[in-house]
């Protein structure tokens, strides 16, 4: 279904990508734990995180070999599983997941709203989008048994960017989630289990997945997987 497959040498058990558990051999149904990563411009981490290490590829960060691939049609190796027209088959998104439920949040929406205060299922989340660079994160808006809500705060940009809750007035790096001024600074906003995706390998693995839009967007609520 045009996902990673990963194997470990130990067992030679076969593990999922997008399920992030084993799905044949000894370790099958062993599910791996959740680690967050940053999909964003060398130039934004940089500057969020100036004392970072770098896997040295010997010159090969020059370009990407898939630029194409972006912006050509074909869904992945063997093309998508189920037709759902609601987005572009090659809209990027944030896909969030808590427990059974997922919710795709698209870069298309969230243009409209760089801040967005919702839920997954029962888990209240904040997806913050910062067009320029495209990187989409998502963290639990609960702290300390207290429910955020979160919007644009300060006027940094890029890793800079703030968001402050309206609840205790404290203001939050966007990356990494750190709490920087106000009654809850230090503390960090835990990130959410979630994934960049095309739509078309999003909606495969999740086809019941709902997807989140601005109220200046179209009505995508109702999936139509044919």
């Amino acid at each position: 279904m045009n996902a990673l497959v990963m194997f470990d040498y130990e067992t030679l058990t076969l593990w999922s990508q997008f399920l992030g558990e084993a799905v044949r051999g000894e370790l099958k149904g062993t599910k791996l734990e959740f680690l967050p990563v940053t999909h964003t411009t060398w130039e934004l981490w940089l500057e969020a995180q100036p004392n970072t290490q770098v896997l040295d590829k010997n010159g090969g960060y020059r370009f990407d070999s898939y630029e194409g691939y972006y912006r050509g049609g074909s869904a992945g190796v063997i093309d998508e599983r189920i037709t759902d027209k609601r987005l572009d088959r090659k809209e990027l998104l944030v896909g969030v997941r808590a427990g059974d439920a997922t919710k795709a949040f698209p870069f298309e929406e969230l243009r409209r709203s760089r801040v967005v205060n919702d839920a997954v299922g029962d888990l209240p989340v904040v997806v913050f989008f910062e067009a320029a660079s495209e990187t989409g994160l998502a963290y639990e808006r609960e702290v300390d048994g207290r429910l955020l809500t979160l919007s644009i705060g300060g006027e940094g940009t890029g890793a800079a960017a703030a968001i402050t809750d309206a609840e205790t007035g404290t203001v939050w790096r966007m990356l990494p989630g750190g709490g920087i001024q106000g009654p809850l600074a230090g503390k960090t906003l835990k990130r959410a289990e979630s994934f960049l995706s095309f739509w078309f390998a999003w909606k495969d693995w999740n086809p019941d997945t709902e997807i989140w839009v601005s109220d200046f967007g179209p009505d995508l609520t109702t999936p139509t997987p044919r």
